[in-house]
């Protein structure tokens, strides 16, 4: 995991999976049916400040649910893909479409899923309670649970190393 801090420097691109990262993993069931999910308000803010700095941002879940869609709406320049049954396919097509060389994307996943994404992508991250198969590939394990401020932990950590965090427009959302 030391060297995960050189590859920090080349980040331009985000890429998270929704259940287990985004959110804690538990989904509640509402009696119409729809899947709602818990996410961190402090995961929010660092994703749109990245998305403000000019990085791109993206999910891709196999899940999905309206409320997955409602709580990034308002993110201008991410891109969210849900029901995804092959993660490997949507990020190349995803690279492609932006031109982005793999070596420069951060991908945090936590469960199996996301194990053949995380070898082809440039950093590879969990959160904490990730299971074990995706804590063996990856290059940095956040201090932070799923849900609980793992994405903020990874984009902060690259802005910093960017000197990009904390300037002037931080505070504005």
């Amino acid at each position: 995991m030391n060297n995960y801090r050189e590859k920090l420097a080349k980040i331009t691109t985000f890429i998270f999976d929704f259940d287990g990262v985004l959110s804690d993993g538990k989904i509640s069931v509402l009696p119409n049916g729809e899947q709602v999910r818990a996410t961190n308000v402090k995961d929010g803010y660092a994703m749109q400040y990245a998305l403000k700095k000019g990085y791109k941002v993206a999910i891709i879940s196999g899940g999905s649910g309206e409320s997955m869609q409602l709580r990034y709406k308002s993110f201008k320049g991410i891109e969210i893909y849900l029901e995804v049954c092959n993660k490997v396919e949507v990020f190349e097509g995803y690279i492609k479409k932006h031109n982005i060389n793999p070596d420069t994307v951060l991908y945090m996943g936590d469960d199996i899923p996301d194990y053949e994404l995380m070898k082809i992508c440039g950093l590879k991250c969990c959160p904490a309670d990730a299971c074990t198969e995706i804590k063996e590939i990856a290059e940095y394990i956040s201090y932070a649970n799923g849900g609980s401020g793992c994405v903020r932990d990874v984009i902060e950590q690259t802005l910093r190393t960017q000197n990009r965090w904390m300037e002037e427009d931080a505070c504005i959302w």
